[in-house]
């Protein structure tokens, strides 16, 4: 039986996947990994730990699948930024993660110098310490010898993707893919390339960089000796393009969101590249044959994550699933607001140094109307990307449907709060596994083992369908309080 294998490389976990003949997964092993806070609003991974996390997954995956895999697909968390030395192989520095916020001072002083307008107009991003190139800026200024080396060509920058395919394929291959150089803030998706200007804005040798290829490419093979087969690596991209891919939105007009430690909307826009005028993001969705699919996106750093927060910071909740139940108990006449901004906010806000809180406490708030808030949370979230996505283009929504996929999918209550705020139907999918799906399918597809794009699309399950319950006169007055909570979190912008 042919299998397709999926590493999906998130910000808080590893998984490997194996999925059979007709893309259902068959097996799957996952390991946590640790969180590194070297200070205040600073995120940090060790790549050899999410190295040996790959390692470990895809061998207990494969040992629960033991059939033969016809090809890898690599979906990874993006914008998180590794330098390692070409010749060892070694990182210079722990991994920074796309969450930290070090770099704030530094995309500041870009804005107030004018320089927004042009990376904006050539990247689709906005100058923010989310993206790769501020930080891969800092590890070249503040690593001993960083800049010496680089500039004499002997290290090598990647995200998550270009680091595992670097050791996947011994470093043979020091390659990414559309959808991942999209996010770095150095490449050029209207020209297809890694763009001299901004290189020279961030001061980065263009030496540094991997080469560019389409979503569905030969990456390089994962050698013989890490999983006893010659593995070609075929599909390759950031994980809400992958969600994206896995969840058919193939079409202009077709929007998903994806639930996990943030959340991130994606609206397929084609051929055309939308200049935000509401703060959202132009990346590229996918890539075949050359062609880029362009999307308009928006990011919220925190969704699953104030979840954690509740069981881990908080300790009100022993499990994730505890919250949605411990919601249900809230007194309905208390309306609290949690904005979580814990590392600052994204669109459309994109305030890098407000920090979270929590409006409306009374003597008789408690754990439960904390919860409640932290879920209704990631609904106002949402609206906000919507509303902003209305505004900047008119096919937005074009089924008024939002797809869903994501851990906190699987909490109805949420959902159907989302689905209240937004007066929108929401769909979720029989297969949640989105994420996962994508990169496999596009692996598949080029192995000639998984269907083309139309076949995909009609594959394509909803598990259920919330509808809005919520009358107009209440969504419109919870979300008048949410923004108003916002505006009162929200720092003196410079």
């Amino acid at each position: 039986m042919t299998q397709i294998l999926a590493i999906d490389q998130g910000t808080t976990s590893t998984r490997a996947i194996v999925f059979d003949a007709a893309m259902t997964p068959i097996a799957t092993a996952q390991e946590e990994f640790a969180q590194i806070y070297p200070a205040s609003g600073w995120v940090e991974h060790d790549p050899e730990v999410i190295w040996a996390t790959t390692l470990s997954t895809v061998r207990a995956a494969r040992l629960k699948a033991p059939g033969p895999i016809a090809a890898i697909g690599i979906t990874n968390q993006r914008e998180t930024v590794v330098l390692w030395d070409r010749e060892t192989g070694a990182p210079l520095h722990n991994a920074i993660v796309w969450q930290d916020r070090r770099t704030a001072s530094m995309t500041a002083a870009l804005r107030r110098d004018g320089h927004e307008p042009m990376v904006q107009q050539k990247t689709g991003l906005l100058l923010d310490p989310y993206f790769s190139g501020s930080k891969l800026a800092w590890l070249l200024e503040n690593v001993d010898g960083a800049r010496e080396r680089a500039e004499a060509g002997k290290l090598a920058f990647g995200t998550i993707d270009s680091w595992l395919i670097w050791k996947l394929t011994g470093g043979k291959r020091h390659v990414t893919d559309a959808t991942n150089a999209a996010r770095t803030l150095l490449y050029n998706i209207r020209e297809g390339r890694w763009d001299d200007d901004i290189l020279k804005l961030l001061n980065i040798p263009a030496s540094l960089l991997p080469e560019v290829l389409d979503t569905g490419a030969d990456f390089g093979t994962a050698e013989t000796a890490l999983f006893g087969d010659a593995i070609p690596i075929l599909g390759v991209a950031g994980d809400q393009q992958a969600a994206t891919l896995g969840q058919a939105c193939f079409d202009p007009g077709m929007l998903k969101s994806t639930y996990g430690t943030g959340c991130f909307a994606l609206l397929n826009t084609g051929d055309t590249l939308v200049e935000s005028r509401n703060r959202l993001l132009g990346t590229i969705a996918y890539q075949f044959d050359g062609k880029p699919t362009y999307a308009l996106e928006g990011s919220i750093f925190i969704a699953g994550a104030v979840v954690q927060w509740l069981r881990d910071g908080l300790q009100m909740i022993k499990t994730a699933a505890q919250s949605q139940s411990l919601a249900e108990t809230a007194d309905p006449s208390q309306e609290l607001y949690l904005v979580p901004a814990f590392t600052g906010l994204g669109a459309p806000y994109w305030d890098p140094d407000c920090r979270g809180a929590i409006f409306g406490l009374t003597r008789n708030s408690g754990p439960a109307e904390i919860a409640r808030a932290a879920l209704e949370s990631v609904g106002f979230q949402t609206r906000d990307l919507w509303e902003a996505m209305a505004a900047d283009w008119e096919g937005a929504g074009g089924s008024n449907v939002l797809r869903v996929d994501g851990g906190m999918t699987a909490s109805d209550w949420t959902m159907q709060f989302l689905a209240d705020i937004l007066g929108a139907p929401v769909d979720r999918p029989k297969v949640l596994e989105t994420t996962a799906l994508g990169a496999a399918w596009v692996a598949g597809m080029r192995a000639g083992v998984y269907p083309g794009f139309d076949e995909f699309a009609r594959g394509w399950a909803v598990e259920r369908t919330f509808t809005p319950q919520m009358d107009t006169a209440t969504r419109e007055a919870r979300y008048a309080g949410w923004k108003d909570a916002v505006a009162r979190t929200l720092s003196d912008r410079d």
